[in-house]
């Protein structure tokens, strides 16, 4: 009597599909890791220059590079005049001034004048011309740790190191930093590079009048003069003038 032979089952196997689902489970890790640390470098290094710029002159910036190259291409002299002065050393008529010029309500905001942002977007979207709204500790963050341009991602990172900042340094701080570090002519960067250049004399001895012809320049200290200078940047310094009277005693720890 023939015996019957069990008839084998079917065997179905997964390994390659489990194989390539661990494959991607591991390159997804691998991923999200790297993202993480990433960002907590990003976070450790940005926090930490901010600490450290909270008591170091900060020695140079990006656009003092950017500019120094531009030059060196076009075939141009490399000028770099840039010496750090303290705050105290620096007239109180140039802090004044610049106030008045850049930032009226640099004293009392958060870093973020949304008013003056607010007029920028109306007045950008009529077609009339470019407007920024940014503040003193705006124009701060972006000289010291970023780069120049438009782009989002640039904005947000501005934003970012303006809460920074803001937060860790304080007013008397941003101002002395400002002072320090923004373009004041060709290849000149600072309170104490720019009264020698254009007034031959030294930062803490400004006169309102003086004090005015380097904040009436600031939108584009390339091109235009402080002294022998043009019926525009004339009428801005009388503005600016104006402008100084009303800022009134200056007072950083209050708000």
């Amino acid at each position: 009597m023939a015996t019957k032979r069990p008839i084998p089952k079917k065997t179905t196997t997964n390994k390659p599909r489990s194989t390539s689902k661990k494959t991607n489970r591991s390159l997804g890790e691998k991923v999200k890791w790297f993202v993480i640390k990433s960002l907590l470098w990003f976070f450790g290094l940005s926090i930490g220059s901010v600490i450290f710029f909270k008591f170091i002159p900060v020695p140079f910036t990006p656009l003092m590079v950017i500019r120094a190259i531009e030059n060196k291409l076009d075939g141009k002299e490399v000028y770099f005049d840039h010496d750090w002065e303290p705050i105290e050393n620096i007239s109180m008529n140039l802090q004044k001034a610049v106030i008045a010029s850049e930032d009226g309500t640099f004293l009392t905001h958060n870093g973020f004048d949304f008013k003056a942002l607010q007029k920028a977007y109306k007045s950008n979207e009529r077609g009339r011309r470019i407007r920024g709204g940014s503040t003193i500790s705006q124009q701060t963050a972006k000289n010291v740790f970023l780069w120049q341009g438009k782009s989002y991602f640039r904005k947000g990172l501005e934003a970012y190191f303006t809460v920074l900042i803001e937060l860790i340094w304080g007013k008397e701080r941003i101002m002395e930093v400002y002072l320090n570090s923004i373009e004041m002519g060709d290849g000149v960067y600072g309170a104490y590079a720019a009264t020698e250049h254009w007034y031959r004399r030294d930062a803490s001895s400004l006169t309102p009048i003086q004090a005015a012809g380097i904040a009436a320049i600031l939108p584009n200290p390339r091109k235009f003069k402080a002294t022998g200078s043009s019926s525009y940047i004339n009428r801005r310094k009388e503005r600016i003038i104006r402008n100084m009277r009303a800022v009134g005693k200056i007072n950083y720890n209050a708000k």
